[in-house]
């Protein structure tokens, strides 16, 4: 109700209060007493049966839409065509970020050539607390161009985040395909989160598959919307459904919910560059520092893996 419910907030909290003073009466008219009361109580708690009954036929009326008023950054989805090996990809973010507020829109169309696609790298951005991560994949290709794969919510203009609202409808689900100096430049340098990066230890074919059952993901939403789920449809069970394409034996683990440990997870499964011990890879993979050094360098994308285990130092 108070996510979903239309009209002014005065309005929703009356409806709220109503409902849960309706909810207790009902409990104190069920009290064991006389049987004339006894009989009330089961006609009121067909009433409230039928009032609930009413709230979830409302409740499935809600659908997802494409047509909404939505913020900037998530205004367009991602479009593609495959041909062979060669990828065209439109609707590629690349915004200028100089603050949250303060931006230059740009969305632009790539062309990839998935024979020359070379590696592939977790992000992992820490907003509140070391449980809960924003998880990102980087493709990287031999010519040096990277794209990133995200999926979000699609916030409306004036809208903001809210795990709780997740939970309950309020936004909708776009996969965000985007320049690195743009999707991970604005959570490092302009909001202040906590970046890490890790690459991932996958084979050529294991990397082609991958980036297609992301593109396959993002026509999916192209043709039906979907809303965003903060627990069962997120920015990391995307990650481990489309991991599952590639070992479809990946187990279900509490990681996966609290997404602040999802790189252990990929570490323990074998999906991160072997040799080297998780605790090496997190203090190398901690691209702070360096993403702020970096600014909005050309080679902010190089200079953010400096010393990363697996990424070459040319």
């Amino acid at each position: 109700m108070w996510y979903q419910l239309p009209g002014p907030l005065p309005v929703r909290w009356v409806v709220i209060f109503a409902w849960c003073a309706l909810g207790v009466y009902i409990i104190y008219r069920s009290r064991p007493t006389r049987a004339a009361r006894v009989h009330s109580a089961r006609l009121s708690w067909l009433a409230y049966a039928a009032i609930a009954g009413a709230l979830l036929a409302w409740w499935s009326t809600l659908a997802p839409s494409h047509q909404r008023f939505w913020a900037d950054d998530v205004a367009r989805m991602l479009e593609s065509d495959v041909k062979g090996n060669m990828v065209e990809l439109r609707n590629v973010r690349n915004f200028d970020w100089r603050s949250e507020t303060d931006y230059t829109p740009r969305w632009e169309t790539r062309h990839y050539d998935l024979e020359t696609l070379a590696n592939a790298d977790l992000f992992l951005s820490y907003w509140m607390g070391p449980k809960i991560a924003h998880t990102l994949v980087s493709f990287g290709f031999d010519d040096g161009q990277r794209v990133v794969f995200s999926l979000e919510i699609r916030k409306e203009q004036q809208e903001s985040f809210s795990a709780v609202g997740g939970f309950f409808r309020q936004f909708e689900q776009v996969i965000i395909a985007a320049d690195e100096r743009d999707i991970i430049r604005v959570r490092s340098n302009v909001r202040g989160e906590d970046v890490y990066v890790y690459r991932l230890g996958l084979s050529p074919e294991q990397l082609k598959t991958l980036f297609m059952v992301y593109l396959t993901d993002a026509q999916a939403l192209l043709n039906k919307p979907k809303f965003y789920n903060s627990l069962t449809s997120n920015c990391t069970t995307i990650v481990y459904d489309v991991a599952r394409h590639v070992d479809p034996g990946l187990p279900f683990d509490y990681r996966l919910l609290l997404s602040g440990y999802f790189a252990n997870y990929a570490y323990d499964h074998g999906g991160l560059i072997g040799g080297h011990s998780f605790a090496s890879l997190r203090e190398a993979g901690r691209i702070h520092s360096r993403a702020l050094a970096a600014g909005d360098d050309d080679a902010f994308s190089a200079l953010i893996r400096r010393g990363v285990p697996g990424v070459s130092p040319a």
